[in-house]
């Protein structure tokens, strides 16, 4: 990476910056995280060197800059490993995942309250959301960065008993939504609903940001069943009615379980 950083190296990485080469690491945990849906493969190898290469690449910066390196970033993975895990280097006793989580969470609020003073000490800018939340990043998606605040919160004791009290506020929120007379009134409704949906998702034990996908992802597959269906009977969907076009879906619906159903037959 310093030869690509070199002043006869490569123009392009010569020009990039941490703000410039940002949306690539987005873009590369992404590609990681669908390559993940089909486990250990040679495509999931190379997302992993992709986004191993955007990590070096910001490391490659920073030592430029003098700040830290590669080795530093490896020392501090260590460090944390070792530190978040005093059942296994230290002398803490944890029989139990539960005992585990515990101990985690209980290491991590120590490290965001460590990590918050310290940076108010050095007057460096307002970064970290103070309390529970402090160093919950903002640049999570929606969905995570919602349902990451409700642990943290039903870690300290704020949490509904069981699911059926999350259930009745969905119910409450969505009578609420419903009622809501202008724009601003239905947006701030509906985030409180889609809030709520989260935190039923974190009581399941489902993680939000991935059923979303995965629903999302059936629905782009089963649309495009109806697309081919409808290539098939010679007609074009915008010509169609609600009615015609709900038909083909449940075409579209019943040729999906009927492949299912086939999988799981040779299985």
């Amino acid at each position: 990476m310093a030869r690509l950083r070199a002043p006869d190296g490569c123009p392009w990485d010569r020009e990039q910056d941490h703000l410039t080469l940002r949306p690539f690491l987005v873009e590369e945990t992404y590609e990681v995280y669908d390559a993940l849906e089909d486990g250990p493969t040679a495509q999931l190898a190379g997302e992993l060197g992709d986004l191993l290469l955007q990590i070096v690449l910001h490391a490659q910066h920073a030592a430029e800059a003098g700040v830290f390196d590669m080795a530093d970033v490896y020392a501090g993975v260590v460090a944390k490993i070792v530190r978040r895990h005093p059942h296994v280097f230290g002398d803490v006793a944890a029989t139990s995942v539960g005992e585990v989580v515990r101990n985690w969470e209980t290491i991590k609020a120590r490290e965001r309250l460590d990590g918050a003073t310290a940076s108010a000490r050095a007057g460096q800018r307002e970064a970290l959301v103070p309390g529970a939340f402090a160093g919950l990043s903002r640049s999570l998606p929606a969905l995570a960065y919602a349902q990451e605040m409700q642990a943290r919160a039903a870690g300290l004791g704020y949490d509904w008993p069981d699911r059926l009290g999350v259930i009745a506020k969905i119910a409450e929120e969505a009578e609420e939504l419903a009622s809501a007379e202008d724009q601003l009134a239905r947006k701030e409704e509906f985030g409180d609903m889609l809030f709520a949906l989260v935190n039923l998702a974190r009581k399941l034990d489902i993680d939000a940001e991935a059923a979303l996908r995965a629903a999302s992802g059936k629905f782009a597959s089963r649309f495009a069943r109806v697309e081919r269906l409808a290539e098939v009977d010679g007609i074009q969907l915008p010509t169609l009615g609600l009615e015609a076009l709900d038909e083909l879906w449940q075409r579209a619906k019943a040729e999906e379980l009927e492949s299912r159903s086939q999988v799981v037959a040779r299985s």
